[in-house]
């Protein structure tokens, strides 16, 4: 079984860029280590300047605990201390908007 290949739509608040990017830069080892044992790996986030949408795109393994993630303490404590800077939903898990594959190039 191939790795499925995910992508969605998140969005920031206006002047929070460096911000964002500097607390990815220095992203925790405890939450790479999380991500990597849920089976995630090249994962991608792009942002559109124009209106402050950021675009992931990542790769999951088949056969890991990816719908786990979310119970996991590290990820938590993530998005805690990222909810000042993007729209979240109540328990400040980012909001997210799942985007539908039309194109892939091989």
């Amino acid at each position: 079984m191939s790795d499925e290949t995910l992508a969605f739509k998140m969005q920031l608040k206006p002047g929070v860029v460096p911000e964002y990017q500097r607390r990815h830069d220095e992203l925790w080892p405890d939450l790479a280590e999380a991500l990597r044992e849920a089976g995630i790996h090249d994962y991608w986030i792009f942002l559109d300047e124009a209106t402050l949408s950021l675009f992931a795109v990542l790769k999951r393994k088949p056969g890991f605990p990816f719908d786990e993630l979310p119970l996991q303490p590290v990820m938590r404590r993530w998005w805690d201390y990222m909810a000042d800077l993007m729209e979240v939903e109540p328990d400040n898990r980012p909001r997210q908007w799942p985007l539908k594959p039309l194109f892939h190039f091989n």
